[in-house]
């Protein structure tokens, strides 16, 4: 499989890069081709400009000014997001990517005034987060990353294996806890198909 990583985390010796590290190796060692967008490192420009906004319905204009970044997404077979969750929500990077790259046209389609899934080429989506909170915590909040992940983005990758692997109370947790997610992400994504 040819697998897009979008990776969200501007601090290189973060968990986060170890766990982005891990997840690429997994599935390179699984023979996948990958497809490793560091999000910070690529510098991408997360907000969606006006005149982004007012074309945003223009299919398929709105995607000239994301067009590299929507080949990418268009040439994958599935999707893995690394990222932090930071104040119970995306990074503002991987927030701006879904803003300016899941375009009409290109992860949707309208029909009737309806959405309608367009991401038909993904067969895999898995997600691996890190929470700061605890899993109370993030429920509380009602854990919009795991929620968008496993509702809005399946919706519009219906063909999709969905995957959420999360790291809760990230701010407590021993080496032990931290090798023993990385052993699973690295399990799991050596498994993807």
């Amino acid at each position: 499989m040819r697998l897009l990583v979008l990776y969200a985390h501007p601090v290189e010796t973060s968990f986060c890069a170890a766990l982005h590290d891990r997840a690429v190796a997994a599935l390179r060692e699984a023979g996948h081709t990958v497809d490793d967008c560091d999000l910070y490192a690529e510098g991408f420009e997360p907000r969606l400009s006006r005149a982004e906004r007012l074309g945003y319905h223009d299919t398929p204009a709105n995607r000239a000014p994301v067009a590299g970044d929507v080949d990418r997404l268009a040439a994958a077979d599935g999707l893995v997001l690394v990222f932090p969750v930071w104040n119970f929500g995306f990074p503002a990077i991987l927030k701006g990517y879904f803003d300016r790259v899941f375009l009409p046209g290109v992860s949707f389609v309208m029909r009737d005034g309806l959405v309608r899934p367009n991401l038909m080429n993904l067969r895999s989506l898995t997600a691996v987060a890190t929470y700061g909170g605890t899993r109370w915590q993030a429920m509380l909040a009602g854990d919009p990353p795991r929620r968008i992940v496993t509702r809005v983005l399946r919706g519009i990758a219906p063909r999709a294996r969905v995957r959420y692997l999360a790291l809760y109370d990230m701010n407590r947790a021993d080496s032990a806890r931290r090798s023993a997610f990385l052993e699973t992400v690295g399990k799991t994504l050596g498994a993807v198909s």
